[in-house]
């Protein structure tokens, strides 16, 4: 292989909005997975190659090294689509930037993000919007704080909490269960990674917003905004699974002034809630890669993983012109949400047929690449059990 092309770690279905883009403008493009995963399955891939688990981190390591020199692929972009490889990554960049180029910040960068409590404490040293946080080192500290309830109980390092019991938080509305529920996460994870918040008020089950964007140079070069309808599951999800272009004026800036303050280089999506009460848009969290939506950004017009290669490769970023606002789907994971959410009472048969009306961008079918959603048809059983989706 002669041309600089990709290689994208994780082949789920958010790779297959960067290597359908990067393939279709000639790039050649590398999927690999320690999993079972439909980016394998997609026409657009170059190759596919089964890496090790990242926990196993010097195999994975060396099979990175190793990839580079028997597929000749030296020089090539390596482009994370996780975050513990977006950790693996930052921690062993100068090792692997021998071989690859890597756009993913250093480590002392990557952990301002990849453990929240220093995100939450970077937010509340500037002044920069944020649910108020309980920082402490065990329950008794905790409990001898000023609480108002109800709260929320999440980990600070997501993939050491998630992993084990496919949920992202919990919500307490007392002192019983703040206790009860503090506990349970104490056999799970340290006391050093639970984190307590406030739980912001809403009187819509979401009012979840995101700032995807490239930021280079210190400053958002181009980006989006996009206001989170649906997730999976609707209190606490971990995946996104309707989302639409939404303007929210001065969300751009307040992204760009985070990664301003924390050194940032790349593709980002800067998470937000809207506080009704406070009239404000609080940071959650940022996530230092590609998104489980950002194909969205591409179908309206903003090529984030194109024009991350272009500036690692020297080449003129060609921005859009315009920006066509559209609605993005992922079907196996919001058809399961929706209906929950009917039977639950929050929400109708005509609410959901009309959030599907209008153009839309879907998160995995496509009429021109049509096995990925096939056999992602056929691995629910197997995402469900192995991921929780």
């Amino acid at each position: 292989m002669s041309n600089i092309g990709v290689i994208i770690t994780g082949g789920d279905s958010q790779a297959l909005g960067a290597l359908r883009t990067l393939a279709r403008k000639s790039i050649p493009t590398i999927i690999t997975d320690w999993e079972i995963c439909i980016g394998r399955f997609s026409k657009y891939k170059t190759k596919f190659f089964k890496s090790p688990k990242p926990q196993n981190q010097k195999e994975y390591i060396d099979f990175l090294i190793n990839l580079a020199e028997k597929e000749h692929v030296r020089g090539w972009m390596l482009l994370a689509n996780s975050d513990d490889v977006v950790y693996l990554l930052s921690k062993y960049k100068n090792q692997l930037s021998k071989f690859y180029l890597i756009p993913t910040p250093r480590l002392e960068v990557i952990e301002k993000l990849h453990i929240k409590e220093n995100t939450y404490k970077i937010a509340l040293e500037h002044g920069i919007p944020h649910p108020k946080t309980f920082f402490h080192s065990n329950l008794d500290e905790l409990l001898s704080m000023d609480l108002t309830f109800p709260l929320v109980i999440k980990p600070s390092i997501r993939d050491n909490f998630y992993s084990k019991v496919k949920i992202k938080g919990f919500q307490v509305r007392d002192l019983t269960e703040l206790k009860t529920t503090y506990r349970y996460v104490n056999t799970i994870i340290h006391s050093s990674e639970i984190l307590v918040q406030e739980m912001i008020p809403s009187t819509r089950p979401l009012n979840l917003y995101s700032a995807i964007v490239l930021f280079i140079e210190n400053r958002v070069v181009t980006g989006l905004t996009v206001r989170r309808m649906r997730q999976h599951p609707m209190d606490f999800g971990h995946a996104t699974t309707f989302a639409m272009v939404t303007e929210v004026p001065g969300m751009l800036k307040q992204a760009e002034n985070f990664l301003q303050k924390v050194g940032y280089y790349g593709i980002a999506e800067v998470e937000f809630m809207y506080d009704e009460v406070q009239d404000v848009y609080k940071l959650l969290e940022v996530n230092p890669r590609i998104c489980g939506w950002h194909s969205l950004s591409i179908a309206s017009g903003i090529d984030l993983p194109y024009y991350l290669f272009c500036d690692m490769t020297n080449q003129e970023i060609p921005l859009p012109e315009k920006i066509t606002p559209l609605k993005w789907v992922k079907l196996v994971t919001d058809l399961p949400t929706v209906f929950i959410e009917i039977i639950k009472g929050r929400m109708t048969l005509v609410e959901y047929i009309f959030s599907m009306k209008g153009p839309k961008e879907y998160a995995v079918f496509s009429w021109n690449d049509p096995l990925p959603f096939i056999v992602e048809l056929m691995l629910i059983p197997y995402l469900w059990i192995k991921r929780g989706f």
